[in-house]
């Protein structure tokens, strides 16, 4: 009976260590993997490697669990870049989708040390051990030392992955949005009000010279179009006299999920900088929509 209470409570403490860096882990899968559903996958899978190893003994928990994750979510990306047809369309991550008043607590702990959508698109260009290294170093702060070992590299390997990735990053021109997310939500109101009215000049002032909208490729739609007068000709193409509009929060920035008849039609992201829009990244299948807003 004893060596039964024992187990248990190794495993109550265990599970209860697990718990205080669930929602960190979680945030490091998904910025990796731009995907919730994954994330959460490697996390289970993470909790399994842990309780199954009962690592009462390890020092620096965060540090060994992280590099659970790290290691799972690296087999999860190469298994993907063996099948590039899977995302040969323009593959749109997994938005954090929130109220406009703001996210859950939940929600927030995901969005800790934010990473916008328009981002996450460009992370999904990068080699695994590239997008690892980044991901690690520059939106966690891990040292090239602690990330070496996760990569299997030394240390000045995993800086110069880090570096290479981070020019991808600038050559593709993703930018955080700027300014309050009630600035940003001003544009993107504005943005639907000229669309509505037919105002093709207003669009192509609230624009970006060299926005890029990019949808997830569902229904034929184009999957990536750039240039402001492109964009503003698809947004008055695209408008129904049946559309309704809800503003909401994706990755803690302004955007906006629309619905025909009660039901999602398509769920955007929008770039805000400058005061202008610089990117707009949609989903329109019905399926993923279903699942994000529910």
């Amino acid at each position: 009976m004893t060596a039964v209470r024992e187990d248990k409570m190794t495993d109550a403490w265990l599970a209860e260590r697990f718990e205080e860096h669930r929602g960190r882990l979680r945030a490091v899968a998904y910025r990796m993997l731009g995907s919730l559903e994954e994330a959460d996958d490697v996390v289970q899978e993470t909790w399994l490697r842990f309780s199954a190893a009962g690592a009462a003994q390890v020092e620096n928990l965060g540090g060994w669990l992280t590099t659970i994750v790290t290691r799972v979510c690296l087999n999860t990306l190469r298994a993907r870049a063996a099948r590039p047809e899977t995302f040969a369309w323009s593959h749109v991550p997994d938005p954090v989708l929130s109220p406009a008043d703001g996210p859950t607590p939940e929600q927030e702990a995901l969005l800790a040390d934010s990473v916008g959508l328009a981002l996450l698109v460009v992370l999904d260009t990068l080699t695994p051990a590239e997008r690892v290294a980044f991901v690690l170093h520059d939106v966690f702060d891990f040292p090239f030392g602690e990330i070496a070992p996760m990569l299997d590299r030394t240390a000045e390997a995993a800086r110069q992955l880090a570096s290479r990735a981070r020019h991808r990053v600038r050559a593709a021109g993703a930018r955080e949005p700027d300014g309050t997310v009630a600035a940003q939500q001003a544009v993107v109101n504005a943005f639907f009000a000229a669309a509505r009215a037919g105002d093709m000049s207003r669009l192509v002032e609230l624009l970006d010279p060299e926005v890029v909208l990019r949808t997830d490729g569902f229904a034929g739609i184009p999957t990536v179009l750039r240039g402001a007068t492109t964009v503003s000709g698809a947004a008055l193409g695209g408008a129904s006299p049946h559309a309704e509009f809800r503003p909401v929060l994706v990755n803690g920035a302004a955007g906006m999920l629309i619905t025909l008849r009660g039901r999602p039609a398509a769920l955007m992201a929008f770039t805000v900088v400058g005061g202008r829009i610089a990117a707009v990244d949609g989903i329109t299948d019905p399926h993923r929509l279903r699942r994000l807003v529910s």
